[in-house]
């Protein structure tokens, strides 16, 4: 679905969408460090955010925003998460959406403002000022990669994706990017996302398709268990595509809804495979629970025991680990019932750990993308978790890391 030709498409693929990222001197590196999306158009906005009680000022008033039902723009800082700021960060959250407002010719509340960075820190609001100038001016077709630059903090790189679907006879274009690499676990993570799409579709069904997808996508994902102030999950339809209007369930939203799941869960694979630090991509399968929430919470002991995720940086072949983290995660099982793989290859069953063949399993534990089966056999409902192992460079990352 995400060819090669899709590679710095991003935000700005679908008709009506540009964007821009430019340097405003927030990040202490230099680099690029504020986004801006546009579309003149009139756009339905539909948007998830974190759920920590210490949400940062930027959460709250996008909130405000996707309740209007429309918005025009995003603008986005990295260097600076403007949480734990009190009236001053509510404040200058206003004021960067206001100067993106006048700078676009909207309203302030056709604005999301987000932003990511170290908590505790107040905004440059002159150097953010003048940085979200500069981007408006610079807005192109050509601007996502440096928008999903101008977001990424711990990151290795800026996740990005577009594609398109017919839709009505139409053609429907999606784009996207995301940050996050550290704090990163549900819900949500230490993460911004921002889909855009020239889909015609009803704001109440954006908001359910986004949530639906942000459940087996975003909501997914770990690589330390910690939750941030500042997730942001938006999605911006304009209609520009001109497609029927969707606004019941019908196979037309089915086949939107399916393409929205698709990008979320490819972004959030991205984004727990760029942990910081992160040698390993873990997979975990659980099957066989009597609920989603009840594989969930299975899949999310393992993916956030420390003792399994070093064991897999180490390739050390230590399958009790995860029973380990099975039996504590909360949820009733039969430890003679549970049958774990690692890489398909049986290692726990019928209450023991089998002999497996060690070069086999030296090979397993040696690639970058492992996946874990763990069938509970209590019923018939699976969830499946994405998460990356624990290394030196983790501790040594989070030890140094100053915006």
């Amino acid at each position: 679905m995400f060819s090669d030709k899709h590679k710095t498409a991003g935000v700005a693929y679908p008709q009506g969408f540009t964007a821009a990222g430019v340097r405003a001197g927030i990040k202490k590196n230099g680099n690029l460090d504020v986004a801006l999306i546009y579309t003149e158009r009139t756009a339905a906005v539909a948007g998830v955010f974190t759920q920590n009680l210490v949400a940062a000022a930027p959460v709250h008033l996008s909130k405000i925003v996707v309740g209007t039902g429309t918005a025009h723009a995003i603008v986005a800082n990295a260097g600076c998460a403007n949480a734990c700021t009190g009236e001053q960060g509510v404040r200058d959250a206003e004021k960067m959406a206001q100067v993106a407002a006048d700078a676009l010719g909207c309203r302030q509340d056709d604005v999301i403002v987000a932003s990511t960075g170290l908590i505790g820190s107040y905004l440059p609001m002159d150097k953010m000022e003048a940085g979200i100038k500069d981007a408006a001016q610079k807005l192109s077709k050509d601007g996502s990669v440096n928008a999903g630059n101008a977001i990424i903090t711990t990151d290795t790189y800026s996740k990005a994706c577009a594609t398109e679907i017919e839709i009505g006879g139409k053609e429907i274009r999606f784009g996207a990017i995301a940050k996050g690499s550290g704090m990163i676990c549900p819900s949500m993570a230490t993460m911004l996302c921002f889909i855009t799409t020239d889909a015609d579709i009803d704001q109440n069904l954006l908001q359910e398709a986004l949530r639906d997808a942000n459940k087996v996508s975003f909501n997914m994902i770990t690589v330390d268990g910690d939750m941030s102030t500042n997730d942001s999950v938006v999605v911006l339809a304009n209609g520009a595509a001109g497609n029927k209007k969707i606004v019941t369930k019908d196979t037309d939203y089915e086949k939107f809804s399916d393409t929205l799941k698709t990008i979320c869960i490819e972004l959030a694979k991205r984004i727990a495979a760029d942990g910081e630090g992160a040698t390993k991509f873990l997979t975990i399968n659980v099957t066989g629970a009597k609920s989603f929430e009840d594989a969930k919470q299975v899949g999310m002991a393992v993916a956030n025991s420390p003792l399994c995720k070093t064991a897999f940086f180490g390739e050390n072949f230590n399958p009790g680990r995860v029973i380990c983290a099975v039996g504590y995660s909360g949820v009733q099982i039969s430890p003679s019932e549970v049958v774990i793989k690692f890489g398909g290859v049986p290692v726990y069953a019928d209450g023991v750990m089998p002999d497996v063949d060690k070069d086999a399993m030296k090979k397993i534990l040696a690639e970058h993308d492992i996946v874990i089966d763990v069938d509970i056999n209590e019923g018939n409902d699976a969830a499946t978790i994405y998460t990356s192992d624990l290394s030196y460079r983790y501790i040594a990352v989070n030890a140094e890391y100053v915006s």
